[in-house]
């Protein structure tokens, strides 16, 4: 029995087998990467992943966030300006006429038949070619058009027929200046847009706001074919972001669930959710309930994305898939003060993994508890015989 305990306990202390871990252990990972950046001056090779570890140095690399505009997107150097609000096709009008005295042309020469020096005429849909008709002016071309300048254009066809004749347009129903907004808000439909004009926060507060965070929100802007999409912060932050909407213009708001998966010696595991535009790692960390203790080794945690090898590149690293995306295994030792700085300002990105090894007096006491009860067993081993031996015999 002694021979065989010993068999197991050299077992155990050759290849630790049996113990158990909840992720790699940390220099497996140091060891397979053949690729691994410590300093500018470290010589780097191809590799299935690089290992980097986290410093002030790495940090101008990825933090560099993606831009995101609706300003720049749409070409208008700022905000832009409110839109006129011209009449188009599907309005419908109302146009009133009036003559300085009686006896013109739309008042009869007894004015008590009028109830004022003005004649209102029927409300007019502008047809699909963009058109009303006007008694003894004809046809008049208004789509397109601001209500000035179709006033005066009627004015000009009527002066030699009315007196000093004056008209007044008004829109009884507007179907042209219009815009739809979908998605995450809680009253989606089409709007009329208001003559002062109004932008994008506007036209989400009318639709009664968003119903997911702002910092899972994305505002999309689709203008005559063109698309430009910008993170709602950005819109709240940066008013020259909140541009001007204009006609016709469709608004999709839109979540974009940003996680990341936590495992290892830390104090809970699992996907959590960013809810914040800027998560840091250090923040992360901090979500997740920060280091375990008893287990963690501050040595070794880890975070797990893909790279753009171009970002690697200018690191002078080269790795086999470059210029694609690279598995890249970033190491933050939070024994040494200046990193906490780093993960601080390292920014997560969204699906990131991170991972905090166990330390080795963690692995020493699972294999102290492993021997223990293998040391247990071993001295049951003859009771045990006993009393298989007399159930049998009851048998």
């Amino acid at each position: 029995m002694r021979g065989i305990f010993a068999v197991v306990l050299t077992g155990l202390l050759a290849g630790c087998v049996g113990l158990s871990n909840s992720g790699p252990d940390p220099r497996a990972i140091e060891y397979n990467a053949v690729a691994s950046y410590r300093a500018p001056d470290t010589q780097t090779g191809a590799s299935n992943y690089v290992l980097l570890e986290i410093s002030k140095s790495i940090l101008p690399y990825f933090n560099a966030s993606v831009r995101t505009s609706l300003r720049d997107g749409f070409g208008t150097g700022g905000p832009g300006r409110p839109v006129s609000a011209n009449l188009g096709v599907g309005d419908v009008v109302q146009v009133a006429i009036f003559e300085s005295q009686a006896g013109g042309l739309f008042l009869p020469q007894d004015g008590a038949a009028s109830a004022g020096n003005y004649v209102t005429l029927p409300e007019q849909t502008i047809d699909a070619n963009g058109n009303i008709d006007i008694p003894y002016a004809g046809e008049i071309r208004v789509a397109g058009r601001p209500i000035s300048e179709v006033q005066a254009d009627i004015e000009d066809r009527l002066a030699t027929r009315a007196i000093e004749p004056q008209v007044i347009i008004t829109t009884a129903l507007s179907r042209s200046n219009r815009l739809s907004i979908l998605g995450a808000v809680r009253s989606p439909s089409e709007l009329d847009l208001s003559p002062r004009g109004e932008r994008v926060l506007d036209v989400i507060s009318r639709a009664g706001g968003l119903t997911a965070p702002d910092a899972e929100t994305y505002v999309t802007i689709e203008r005559s074919g063109v698309t430009a999409t910008a993170l709602f912060q950005t819109l709240v932050e940066d008013p020259s972001e909140n541009i001007f909407v204009r006609p016709g213009d469709t608004i999709h708001v839109a979540r974009e669930r940003r996680t990341y998966l936590a495992f290892g010696a830390t104090g809970a595991s699992g996907r959590v959710d960013f809810d914040d535009s800027n998560l840091t790692f250090g923040e992360a960390l901090a979500k997740v309930g920060g280091l375990l203790d008893s287990r963690a080794d501050p040595k070794d945690v880890f975070l797990y994305r893909e790279v753009d090898g171009h970002t690697l590149q200018q690191l002078g690293i080269t790795a086999s898939h470059a210029p694609g995306k690279v598995p890249v295994i970033f190491r933050a030792d939070l024994q040494n003060p200046a990193t906490f700085f780093a993960v601080q300002q390292f920014l997560m990105e969204d699906k990131d993994i991170i991972y905090v090894g166990n330390s080795q007096s963690t692995e020493i006491s699972k294999f102290l508890s492993l021997i223990n009860g293998i040391s247990n067993t071993s001295s049951n081993v003859p009771a045990n015989v006993v009393q298989s031996r007399d159930a049998f015999e009851g048998l």
